[in-house]
């Protein structure tokens, strides 16, 4: 027998994911100790979880992998050669769209190159800002910041200043926050640079006191200065997306929530596991919420299978209700699949969006 420990060492899933399976009824280990609750697996499941594995690399749906599984376990050959037959015509069919998609773009992309018009103002700018909203403003959008090495551009937090306003935004596509600090001394036109995180965390440690910092910003590099001390770096050299865009939302229905008690719902709630690979390749906690009668709203079990219910990723969620750093905000639901935003009842210029994850029944 393999302890969960072993059995994520041999095959290759991590033990979050294989808790994942137990839960989702896939891999379920062959003994659970009823006074410890540690899982152990037979020697027998260690090929089924190679087989798990690949079958999630290739984009394989939960509900089809069960079958596969159980048509695997039973040597039902023609059940798994079909289900793997219709999968790969769905990835070929995938690829195909998505080539025809990718080579639109590209003319786009290389039109949109040629155009100046299209390029913001990069050259040296300097400007004061009031360290404890900068600070502020870090503190609130810094949990949304990207970690994917395959898009630079999102592991960073985009300054962008134009007239008297700076703001600073964060995503990693499955979450976004904008906060805003005043800019005194800036009078030329907008301009965006993206500061990598080991750079704005730098910054953050210098933003204690109450008096004014400076900030000069141009295409290449970002110096932040305030009293004495001074950090700077080199600023990414990517594009970053066009955050306004994004968020012109409808408006949905807003909630008032007391931070600390929905946060506490949160934590001790009914969870549902997550089947689809959306929000990154590990399986993860999903808070189904409802919007009740009364207008507030609760975290729910999903048992009614309400189209109207709206799931999110509880650890995302809990981290931008950490950041909105209010004893009371707003919850903002739109339909099951617009984003979920988080706002604060003071602050219009603050905010954060959850994109919903799709529920697979």
């Amino acid at each position: 027998m393999r302890s969960i420990g072993e059995m994520a060492r041999d095959s290759g899933l991590s033990v979050s994911a294989l808790r994942f399976y137990d839960r989702a009824g896939v891999l379920v280990p062959a003994r659970v100790d009823p006074i410890s609750g540690y899982r152990w697996y037979g020697p027998e499941q260690l090929d089924e979880a190679g087989l798990l594995a690949r079958l999630r690399r290739a984009g394989m749906p939960l509900a089809d992998i069960r079958l596969v599984l159980a048509g695997w376990a039973g040597t039902d050959t023609d059940l798994v050669r079909g289900l793997l037959q219709a999968h790969l015509r769905r990835l070929e069919l995938g690829l195909s769209d998505a080539r025809s998609e990718f080579s639109t773009l590209r003319v786009l992309l290389d039109h949109r190159e040629t155009d100046p018009m299209t390029s913001l103002h990069t050259a040296t700018v300097r400007f004061s800002v009031p360290a404890p909203e900068v600070a502020a403003a870090l503190d609130a959008v810094r949990f949304a910041a990207g970690t994917d090495a395959e898009l630079p551009m999102l592991g960073g937090i985009l300054f962008d200043v134009e007239g008297e306003q700076l703001r600073l935004v964060a995503t990693d596509r499955y979450r976004m926050a904008v906060a805003g600090a005043r800019a005194t001394g800036h009078d030329g036109p907008r301009t965006q640079v993206v500061v990598p995180l080991p750079l704005a965390d730098a910054m953050r440690s210098l933003l204690t006191g109450e008096e004014p910092a400076q900030l000069t910003m141009d295409s290449d590099r970002v110096t932040l200065e305030t009293g004495d001390r001074q950090t700077s770096g080199q600023s990414l050299g990517h594009e970053f997306p066009d955050y306004r865009r994004l968020v012109q939302l409808p408006t949905g229905h807003r909630a008032h929530v007391d931070t600390a008690a929905f946060c506490q719902a949160l934590e001790t709630g009914p969870v549902r596991a997550s089947e689809s690979r959306e929000h990154n390749s590990e399986p993860h906690d999903l808070s189904v919420l409802r919007v009740t009668e009364n207008g507030s709203v609760t975290v729910c079990d999903d048992g009614d299978g309400d189209q109207n219910n709206v799931a999110v990723n509880r650890e995302f969620l809990l981290h931008a209700l950490t950041a909105g750093a209010r004893d009371e905000l707003i919850l903002e639901l739109g339909a099951p699949t617009a984003p979920l935003a988080i706002r604060r009842p003071d602050d219009e210029g603050t905010f954060s969006f959850l994109m919903p994850v799709r529920l697979e029944d």
